[in-house]
């Protein structure tokens, strides 16, 4: 019996099809609605069906047209269950219209075998799914392969699957894979990494979102985010980037921030400024990057200005950093914040030649940390003599703005001496310097005092013989102060308590002889076994 083709399909614009029109309808309940309308009873000999969005297109349509030809069989693969899943639901195949064979209940048997499907057999129909979406997602095939995936890397998560590496390999994303993002804990990427990075950002998210609900670690999940968009973005779309650069941050703002690499967050930073990315995305990008600002680099914190920005480096982005270390999670321990005051000591004599900084932003980065953050303000002190250096304008009333950041009780005496000779710094700060270094000279002799009050009620008693320096160490110290300022008073002053402290000295040095005069006798009698503290060591 001829077979006559009396109906032309245009599929998607790509090609255009010549079919029987019963043939085609005894099996798709789309084209049966489409051939009862009125106005498709026409007394033409040939209708015309056009379609734009059929999934699969043109290769989709040919594997159907063989099964409508070949009354309802055809091989149903791994390779062609999504495909023809798909088609079948847009095409209406049901069993409403062919009640057997059926195309979608000869797929959906086709999936009830997907726990054996190989790796890579899973990997590909995913892909598929992505492909044609609307429909894949609609039909519930798209969540059923997605979950069998998240559920074999979950079973063998140290592991690939038995036989899936060889058969995975056509599948891998030609990418740097000599140069893996570094992330605190390692390096090694796991068996699955490559074979994702075909899927697109929503796959992605989607994956990664199943991932995180069955407690996959963390540490993992972020060590693929930075390999993914890595990959991503070396063969992309502008477009494409930025939203799996959104994507990828606001899945990793979900984590743990213990989990993730700095290093590998400041790589984002770095790309993020030619994407345009959403200003929600920019700033949880900059707060996690800031929860761990210890442990980034000098290096990291040089990023540019933005164009219009009145400095050459971006000093608004570390205090930003700055801000979120501060308010992550409550206080930060003092290890890390002293850590901290060392980057930004750093950071501080890179910024200070800067001509274009403003005073009030130099102010802020310099006041930024609490007082716990340093030890010593030297670095803080030298920072503020380069950029006083460079920025010769300054008014009085700014200088001593700038210089309220120091704390002078923790310059050292190189430091004050150095300080009460420059000119750059203004009259009052040099008196505030010495003024530091008088009240350290008062907490030492105090602490002489109650040595020698200590010892007193000692008398009779006994001590363990003992080496009283600090009467020379403070003479030496005092030795050193530059006394050339203008404050006479002051200067009076100190020479006074440095004559009281070679008074003291003595004292100490008679302290030790009657000392050892009396350990000597203690030694010397059996009755006396009592140890006693010691006075000077």
């Amino acid at each position: 019996m001829e077979v006559t083709c009396d109906l032309e399909v245009d599929v998607n614009g790509e090609e255009i099809f010549l079919v029987n029109k019963e043939i085609l309808s005894s099996f798709s309940g789309r084209l049966r609605k489409l051939f009862n309308k009125p106005s498709a009873t026409a007394a033409a000999k040939t209708l015309k069906v056009i379609f734009h969005d059929l999934p699969g297109g043109t290769e989709a349509f040919e594997l159907i047209t063989r099964f409508c030809y070949n009354n309802g069989r055809t091989q149903i693969t791994p390779t062609n269950t999504c495909l023809l899943h798909c088609i079948a639901h847009f095409m209406e195949m049901t069993e409403d219209v062919s009640s057997s064979p059926n195309l979608i209940e000869l797929t959906e048997k086709s999936l009830e075998g997907i726990p054996y499907w190989t790796w890579s057999e899973i990997v590909n129909a995913l892909k598929q799914c992505q492909d044609f979406f609307p429909t894949a997602n609609s039909s519930g095939i798209y969540d059923k392969i997605l979950e069998t995936l998240v559920g074999r890397i979950t079973t063998n998560s140290d592991t690939s699957p038995t036989g899936s590496s060889s058969e995975s390999s056509t599948l891998r994303f030609s990418c740097d894979t000599g140069s893996t993002v570094s992330t605190k804990n390692s390096n090694h990427r796991a068996w699955w990494f490559e074979d994702l990075v075909i899927l697109n950002s929503n796959s992605i998210e989607k994956i990664i979102k199943r991932m995180v609900s069955q407690k996959v670690d963390h540490v993992t999940v972020s060590r693929f985010l930075f390999y993914y968009i890595k990959c991503k973005l070396s063969n992309a779309t502008s477009d494409e980037k930025k939203k799996a650069t959104e994507i990828v941050v606001d899945l990793l703002h979900s984590l743990d921030r213990s989990s993730m690499s700095c290093k590998g967050l400041f790589g984002i930073l770095r790309i993020s400024s030619s994407l345009n990315l959403s200003k929600c995305c920019r700033s949880r990008l900059e707060s996690m990057i800031g929860s761990q600002i210890d442990q980034a680099t000098l290096d990291n914190l040089l990023v540019p200005a933005p164009t219009g920005m009145d400095s050459l480096y971006d000093v608004n982005l570390v205090l930003r950093f700055l801000k979120s270390f501060l308010s992550a999670g409550g206080p930060a321990s003092l290890t890390r914040l002293k850590q901290v005051g060392s980057l930004m000591d750093l950071y501080l004599a890179e910024v200070a030649p800067d001509s274009c900084l403003k005073p009030s932003k130099f102010i802020e980065l310099t006041t930024a940390l609490p007082d716990a953050a340093r030890d010593s303000h030297d670095a803080i002190y030298n920072a503020i003599s380069i950029y006083l250096e460079v920025h010769v304008l300054l008014s009085e009333e700014e200088k001593m703005k700038i210089c309220c950041a120091i704390n002078y009780e923790k310059l050292t005496l190189e430091s004050c001496k150095h300080l009460a000779q420059n000119s750059k710094f203004p009259s009052r700060t040099t008196i505030q310097a010495l003024i530091s270094q008088q009240l350290k000279l008062k907490s030492l002799l105090q602490d002489t005092d109650h040595l020698k009050s200590f010892s007193s009620s000692l008398k009779g008693n006994g001590c363990t013989k003992n080496q009283c320096n600090d009467g020379e160490q403070i003479i030496l110290y005092a030795k050193k102060l530059d006394l050339s300022v203008e404050n006479e008073k002051l200067k009076a002053h100190l020479q006074g308590m440095q004559w009281r402290v070679m008074q003291l000295e003595k004292i100490c040095k008679k302290m030790q002889t009657q000392m050892s005069k009396i350990m000597k006798t203690r030694r010397s009698s059996p009755r006396s076994s009592r140890s006693l503290p010691r006075l000077c060591s």
